[in-house]
């Protein structure tokens, strides 16, 4: 009985594995972790620069401007 429990702990532990895995790929798929990409780019790139990280809210912000402003055709 005491393995079938090890057992049935391991199978659930590597479906949450797999679940996270799943989650983190269509969150970056989607750009929903995009927030977080900058983040780990601003702390390689322009920490050192000595001025702070954008906020969230700021950082969506600026990508709706960055993706809706100008022109935007295919023509």
């Amino acid at each position: 009985m005491e393995n079938f429990i090890t057992l049935k702990n391991k199978i659930s532990l590597s479906n949450m594995t797999s679940l996270k895995k799943i989650i983190g790929f269509v969150r970056e798929i989607s750009g929903d972790d995009a927030y977080e990409r900058y983040l780990v780019h601003w702390q390689q790139h322009h920490a050192q620069q000595g001025a702070e990280p954008l906020s969230r809210q700021d950082f969506f912000k600026a990508e709706q401007e960055r993706k809706w402003n100008g022109v935007k055709r295919c023509c």
